[in-house]
């Protein structure tokens, strides 16, 4: 048999015995945006239908759209909060959400605040205001830059760099002293 036929039957072979699966990637660290309502209207507490998260380029939100839903990226709400996590976000924002008493209420158009933003969302009467919460976003859009292997290589590199320089000095120091 010919080395041609026996490659052939070899490759053959190999991609029956493989198996047949799905390729996934990912693509790092995503965006999120999370909402805590607190109420303002007096009566009874209300509670979230429904929600969506409105983008928009043009800052007076004249060409809003839905956050598309597709992979990881969507936004949900449960009775009392809303999440939304994105590939990345719009430069603005404006929330649309459906309470109990069956008003539709739309927030201020706001921006992103930090990688993972906070927001506290006040229900009032006829619609809702959007404030970012300062603080916990700042070490939380640490973490896509902490997570990337290079980031860890280059900071053990420094300490390593740092420790070598530091034993040279001392041995150096140190044989002086000996003479």
């Amino acid at each position: 048999m010919s080395n041609f036929k026996k490659a052939l039957i070899l490759i053959v072979v190999l991609s029956v015995l493989m198996p047949l699966g799905t390729v996934s990637a990912d693509t790092g660290p995503k965006p999120t945006m999370d909402f805590t309502f607190i109420q303002q209207v007096n009566g009874v507490p209300l509670t979230i239908e429904s929600g969506i998260l409105d983008e928009c380029e043009q800052p007076d939100c004249s060409d809003a759209a839905p956050l598309v839903v597709g992979g990881p990226q969507r936004f949900t709400c449960d009775p009392t909060s809303c999440h939304a996590l994105a590939y990345g976000f719009s430069k603005y924002n404006r929330l649309e959400i459906v309470f109990s008493d069956g008003k539709t209420r739309k927030s201020n158009i706001f921006q992103a605040a930090y990688f993972n933003s906070d927001y506290r969302v006040t229900i009032r009467t006829d619609d809702l205001l959007v404030e970012p919460q300062l603080g916990a976003g700042v070490l939380s859009d640490l973490t896509p830059f902490l997570s990337l292997p290079i980031t860890w290589l280059l900071l053990c590199g420094c300490c390593a760099g740092i420790l070598i320089i530091l034993l040279v000095v001392f041995l150096i120091r140190r044989s002086r002293k000996k003479k």
